[in-house]
């Protein structure tokens, strides 16, 4: 059986990610299960990640991965929704991430959007605080080898989701 293809969108918080997955998932062309951070974190109790956030999180995005490949292997095409952080308690974050998916097709999407417009678009969401994409962008893991990148502030989400299409299929 063929792998499907795993694409992580990689960025931080209010770059685009999930409307660019909204996006792909509204194509007829392409059919993608969807993986990501946030619905990851739900499966830890709200005691656990007050008690050791990066911890219990950090696992979770393990599983996460393990998912993604599990998918994969079965012949279906998987997008996750993520950002690949360097924290000691799941370092080297993108080494393990590789690793666990070696055997499987990955590209890996840059989901760039400046800074000052992630805090923007941060503040006009109301469920995220203002620096919390600069934060983010502090933590992130250094030396990703990108497939390609796509820019939220110049592209709607349905030109990204072309883009990502023409290119990595």
């Amino acid at each position: 059986m063929e792998k499907g293809r795993i694409i992580f969108l990689n960025g931080v918080t209010s770059s685009g990610k999930t409307s660019i997955v909204d996006a792909l998932q509204a194509r007829d062309d392409v059919f993608f299960h969807v993986l990501a951070n946030d619905l990851f974190q739900e499966t830890v109790g709200e005691k656990y990640l007050r008690e050791n956030y990066w911890k219990y999180l950090s696992e979770a995005i393990l599983m996460m991965y393990h998912t993604a490949k599990l998918f994969s292997d079965m012949g279906k095409n998987i997008l996750i929704d993520g950002i690949l952080v360097e924290r000691p308690e799941i370092k080297p974050h993108y080494e393990k991430m590789m690793d666990i998916l070696k055997d499987n097709p990955l590209d890996i999407v840059e989901v760039y959007c400046p800074l000052e417009i992630c805090r923007q678009r941060n503040i006009a969401r109301g469920d995220r605080y203002e620096t919390q994409s600069e934060e983010q962008y502090a933590l992130m893991a250094q030396g990703i080898r990108y497939s390609m990148r796509v820019e939220t502030d110049i592209h709607t989400p349905e030109e990204c989701a072309d883009l990502i299409v023409k290119r990595l299929f």
